[in-house]
């Protein structure tokens, strides 16, 4: 009996484990998932600092005429300490020096011959960096669960921080089975098909930040599927396409079964894609898809990118759908959860105009979908719908409703 798609995720959330961790430099730390917190070992900035070049001077002082005998640039380890009717010229970024109770910005001050005027009324602070404004030691700057992106670097670089624990990446092997498929770089017959299915699940994967191994394509029989799987069984994730269905020549899941495969699900209530298969082997997670291209790649979106995200250690690992509206009237067969292929402009969202299970044009056209509730026959124009993108990744570190009714 199929499983809903709810009760599916449920069974991939609680069965995939976090990849284990290791140390590396934050040079390479890009696109990892932190396996720590990571904590402010000091002031940013480290200590008060001008926000202008300019002049330190005294509140008290506006409208005068103060004498400047000295200037600080950045890095300067100055002792100067600012009286009355005097002005210090300082560069941005330099330490604040000792008296100081605001900077005045050059462009602010009229030159004499032996210092500066000042404007009136001027403000206590005023264009002071104060220390730990941005950064305060102790506080934590990052969470175990962060994905590592270029800001988060610049977090760790500001710190001296210079190596990190992180969660190591899915490894992710692929293949695909079926007599009539052949590779992009293969001739082939009247009778047969360039195997679309594989390249883009392996492109995906990558996108999605695994390190993928490409196992080949194999031939519809038992010993050739289970040659690939002994290949495939060293790695944290085995995605297939193909051979999951009621054929005489589907094999695939007979196939894992002499490897102890243990099924979670293999049937789950959608279209398209119902014969989609979820499970185990010892610690590495199976995944077995369709073999039509669009229902391989629409379903790796929702089951695929949900195991990747939970074996990555991400704490944002369920997918967040995003508000949009149907920009037309679109009707369908009621009784079966439906994903739809389309394109999201930021405002609407725009079904495909063809596509089937085995089509692979609306894919490189459509950059999201929505999925659609069983009871619901008709959308009308304008009606609120939740598209969940398939050009980039937005997530959520708690379980979102994606079904839009």
């Amino acid at each position: 009996m199929a499983i809903s798609i709810e009760h599916a995720l449920e069974l991939i959330y609680t069965n995939t484990k976090p990849k284990s961790i290791k140390i590396i430099p934050i040079e390479e730390a890009l696109g990892y998932i932190l396996a720590e917190n990571i904590t402010a070992t000091h002031n940013l900035p480290p200590y008060d600092n001008s926000a202008m070049d300019g002049y330190a001077v005294k509140v008290a002082d506006g409208g005068k005429e103060v004498h400047v005998n000295h200037t600080i640039f950045a890095g300067d380890n100055s002792q100067e300490v600012l009286e009355e009717m005097q002005a210090i010229k300082i560069m941005t970024g330099a330490r604040i020096p000792m008296g100081t109770q605001c900077i005045v910005p050059i462009e602010e001050t009229s030159p004499t011959p032996t210092g500066v005027t000042l404007p009136h009324n001027l403000t206590l602070s005023k264009h002071i960096r104060l220390s730990g404004e941005d950064i305060k030691k102790g506080q934590i700057l990052l969470h175990r669960g962060d994905k590592i992106d270029a800001h988060q670097i610049t977090l760790l670089a500001s710190q001296g921080i210079s190596h990190i624990k992180v969660h190591k990446k899915p490894r992710v092997a692929l293949f695909a089975s079926g007599n009539e498929l052949k590779m992009h770089f293969e001739q082939v017959t009247e009778y047969q098909l360039y195997n679309t299915n594989t390249p883009t699940l392996l492109a995906r994967a990558q996108e999605l930040g695994c390190e993928v191994e490409f196992i080949g394509t194999a031939q519809d029989t038992l010993l050739d599927i289970k040659a690939h799987i002994q290949s495939a069984l060293e790695c944290d994730l085995v995605i297939t396409s193909g051979g999951v269905s009621v054929g005489d020549a589907d094999f695939t899941k007979e196939a894992f079964g002499d490897f102890g495969y243990e099924i979670l699900f293999d049937k789950v209530d959608i279209k398209p894609g119902k014969p989609t298969t979820f499970g185990k082997v010892g610690e590495t997670i199976i995944l077995n898809l369709p073999g039509n291209p669009l229902a391989a790649a629409i379903n790796f979106e929702l089951f695929g990118q949900s195991i990747i995200h939970a074996m990555s250690g991400t704490k944002a690992k369920f997918i967040r759908p995003i508000q949009a509206k149907m920009k037309h009237e679109y009707k369908l067969r009621a009784g079966r959860r439906s994903i739809v292929p389309g394109v999201y402009d930021g405002e609407y969202f725009v079904v495909c105009e063809h596509f089937a299970p085995g089509m692979i044009s609306p894919l490189a056209y459509a950059n999201a979908y929505i999925m659609i509730d069983e009871a619901c026959s008709i959308l009308n124009a304008e009606a609120n719908v939740k598209i969940i993108s398939t050009k980039f990744n937005f997530t959520s570190s708690h379980f979102v409703n994606l079904v839009s009714t």
